[in-house]
């Protein structure tokens, strides 16, 4: 991909008509203000249908060092003000937003209990079958499809394979996943006319999910399994584990966060191939040797989740900008892991690109660095190590349709033929 150059005064990030434009035009945009204008302040736009208050605006923060900046001293930018550039009531908030929306002590708290989930046993658990789902997947492709055939690869492999892991994680039986898919479709594809611009239908959608949430933990609780619901629902730090509205609220991001952010990698990654056969040549000739480097490409060059926000607590400076005690930060993460201070040539996508520990399409460290980011990676491996042995010639067909939105950067409808 090639930015164009985009003038300062000819767009503006908050408008949802810019996130429709090219994909040429909005990085264009965005280089423009890392170079011009790496601290530009905003309105925020004016929803007429929204029942809450347009916001006071907010600071977008689109260079590598000063993203990292603000998510590595969480005392002074918190999340416990919001996570999105919009306010909503902080109790709807952490509904849908659980420890992402929460400052110590009580991220460190939640944080501690739910990592008992993700313990080096737990992990290994969840990997011995990552490769059985991965295989099931293209069996099933194969068979619906045959040996030379055409279909959608969002429906038929990226969106399923996360989907069965996380439900085969958590204890969800197969006949509930479609139920999955649309319920965390809704609440991470609002904005987007064809999903659903209505708050009653992500209120549906939160609530389906939490309450489902809360049936299987006391079910687990009486019942426990080999899951990671029973592990949550057992897990005990300093004789304090979850409450029901911690783990529904949990819950729904978990399965939200797990399914969609490795979905739309792993199609982004696939569409990434097909534009750069040599990268593609590259990586699946020496699969081993490249991997590593490969998956955290894909990734950086994707970064699904587009942004998150934190806010000030006391007046500081950021990237030279003085920034006043409740001022909103937007951290714009596609900009961060385009940085040209950080990354040579970042418009390149390079499998063999050396690997960097501050790309930031995990989040930029601090406590709310993604809990999820390894098992993600090895999805997204196995994944692809399946296809380039079963499929190796599948290849995608035309652009992505992709989803409109400034959170999530999702591809709804991806062609692929092989």
């Amino acid at each position: 991909m090639t930015p164009v150059d985009v003038p300062l005064g000819s767009f503006n990030l908050s408008d949802p008509a810019f996130w429709t434009e090219p994909r040429e035009v909005r990085e264009g945009a965005f280089r423009t203000l890392r170079q011009q204008q790496p601290m530009s302040w905003w309105d925020e736009w004016e929803f007429p249908d929204s029942p809450y208050p347009t916001g006071p605006g907010y600071w977008a923060v689109v260079r590598h060092d000063d993203v990292w900046h603000v998510s590595r001293n969480p005392q002074l930018f918190i999340s416990g003000q919001g996570a999105n550039i919009g306010d909503m009531p902080m109790e709807l908030a952490e509904f849908f937003g659980s420890m992402i929306m929460m400052d110590d002590p009580r991220h460190f708290r939640l944080r501690s209990i739910v990592s008992r989930g993700f313990t080096p046993k737990e992990i290994a658990r969840v990997e011995a079958y990552v490769k059985v789902k991965a295989a099931g997947v293209v069996d099933r492709l194969i068979e619906r499809f045959g040996e030379h055939g055409e279909c959608d690869f969002v429906a038929e492999v990226a969106a399923p394979f996360p989907l069965q892991i996380i439900c085969e994680m958590m204890g969800i039986p197969e006949a509930d996943e479609q139920q999955m898919f649309e319920w965390t479709n809704v609440i991470l594809g609002i904005g987007d006319p064809e999903i659903t611009n209505s708050l009653d239908d992500l209120m549906k959608a939160g609530l389906g999910l939490f309450s489902y949430a809360q049936a299987l933990g006391e079910d687990r609780k009486a019942n426990p399994r080999d899951d990671l619901t029973s592990a949550l629902m057992r897990a005990d730090v300093d004789g304090e584990a979850l409450n029901a509205q911690e783990l529904g609220s949990f819950f729904i991001l978990l399965v939200a966060a797990g399914n969609e952010t490795t979905r739309n990698a792993i199609s982004h990654g696939m569409h990434l191939l097909t534009q750069h056969p040599d990268q593609r040549a590259t990586w699946f000739d020496s699969f081993d040797e490249h991997t590593r480097t490969a998956v955290d490409e894909i990734v950086r060059y994707a970064s699904p989740v587009v942004h998150f926000r934190r806010t000030a607590v006391e007046d500081c400076t950021v990237g030279g900008q003085a920034v006043a005690a409740g001022q909103k930060l937007v951290m714009w993460y596609g900009s961060a892991n385009r940085d040209e201070t950080v990354y040579p040539d970042p418009y390149r996508f390079d499998v063999r690109r050396p690997l960097n520990p501050a790309q930031v399409g995990f989040g930029a460290g601090g406590p709310h660095f993604c809990l999820g980011a390894n098992l993600a990676r090895r999805e997204i491996a196995v994944m692809f190590d399946e296809l380039r042995r079963r499929v190796p010639d599948l290849h995608t067909v035309g652009e992505p349709d992709y989803l409109q939105s400034n959170f999530i950067n999702g591809i709804k409808r991806l062609r692929c033929a092989w």
